[in-house]
């Protein structure tokens, strides 16, 4: 048996492929490797998966339903999916809202109908975001809150993921869960990240934009906590149980919410350099807070964040200077 793993050359899905494959899984890698950021990073990542035993990489489109069916037709052993392809990003919504239609929404439609049509089937995972709380002022976010007050386009999409698998769940009995994750950092992330942009543009001795003055508090995650929940969840698929659904949404994200402005003294700490600030608005599509409640995820499947910010953004910039030789 095998995982099918989808953007397996992202950040999340790079390290949830190693963690699968580290406890004796065989993964089934798909990314298409598009140019949202620097493929040379995906293509390292791809790198190390690829030289280990088990992963078998296949370049495809997920929105491209007829080419991905095609080229998944050898992995006849495929019974549990971790789909976390997408294109992210708030901001980059605002510019280019195609994108997000054809990835996030063809392209989670691609993969529900997949699940469909695989017999042996035992759970699907996808990943979901906080940004589909909008500017709930309600905190911390709850899986029991309301989610129908967007106010980006890709928080619509990914609202949109959820309700589709609700439906799928509903119509074909398909295990799934949606993972709510929040502000997730670390080791080989994404350069359009606020740690890496920081990193990037302290050690150049550039300025840093820090929007809303600072006055804003997240949830950061550390990707190896982040791993630990997504692989927790995809070993305990929602059962059916009185007729209801097997379809479950969580909460993953640290326990502790930080102010931008402490996270950034931590990253000075970490490059051992001042960061030279320019404070800006709220950028469209943000919201000021996001804090996670994550009982239900502790409750089910015991996820428990255990990297502080410290630790985490210290693992972040030991591997960027080795990585960048910076």
């Amino acid at each position: 048996m095998s995982v099918l793993v989808t953007g397996a050359a992202g950040f999340i899905g790079y390290h949830v492929s190693e963690a699968l494959m580290a406890r004796g899984e065989a993964v089934v890698g798909v990314d298409s490797l598009n140019a949202y950021y620097d493929v040379t990073l995906k293509e390292a990542r791809l790198a190390r998966l690829r030289e280990r035993a088990g992963f078998h990489f296949v370049r495809a489109d997920i929105a491209d339903h007829e080419g991905l069916t095609r080229a998944l037709e050898p992995f006849a052993d495929i019974d549990r999916v971790v789909h976390l392809a997408a294109q992210a990003g708030v901001r980059y919504s605002l510019e280019h809202p195609f994108a997000y239609a054809q990835a996030n929404l063809v392209g989670h439609l691609s993969m529900l109908e997949f699940c469909r049509h695989r017999d042996r089937l035992e759970h699907f995972v996808y990943a979901s975001s906080s940004s589909v709380y909008g500017a709930n002022a309600k905190l911390p976010f709850s899986v029991e809150d309301r989610t129908d007050d967007p106010v980006s386009l890709y928080a619509a999409t990914k609202k949109s993921c959820e309700l589709m698998s609700r439906s799928y769940s509903h119509l074909y009995g398909i295990p799934a869960t949606g993972l709510r994750y929040f502000t997730v950092y670390g080791p080989w992330g994404r350069p359009d990240m606020a740690a890496f942009l920081f990193v990037r543009a302290m050690l150049a001795d550039e300025e840093i934009r820090v929007f809303n003055h600072g006055r804003m508090k997240r949830n950061f995650s550390f990707i190896g906590d982040i791993v630990a929940g997504t692989l927790g969840a995809l070993d305990h698929p929602p059962a059916v149980e009185d007729g209801c659904v097997p379809h479950r949404v969580y909460n993953l994200g640290n326990d502790e919410a930080v102010e931008l402005l402490r996270f950034i003294e931590v990253l000075e700490d970490c490059v051992g350099r001042k960061a030279r600030r320019r404070l800006e608005p709220l950028q469209p599509g943000d919201v000021p807070d996001t804090v996670a409640d994550i009982s239900a995820a502790t409750r089910d499947f015991g996820y428990q964040p255990r990297t502080g910010i410290e630790d985490g953004l210290r693992a972040f910039v030991d591997w960027y200077r080795g990585y960048y030789d910076a």
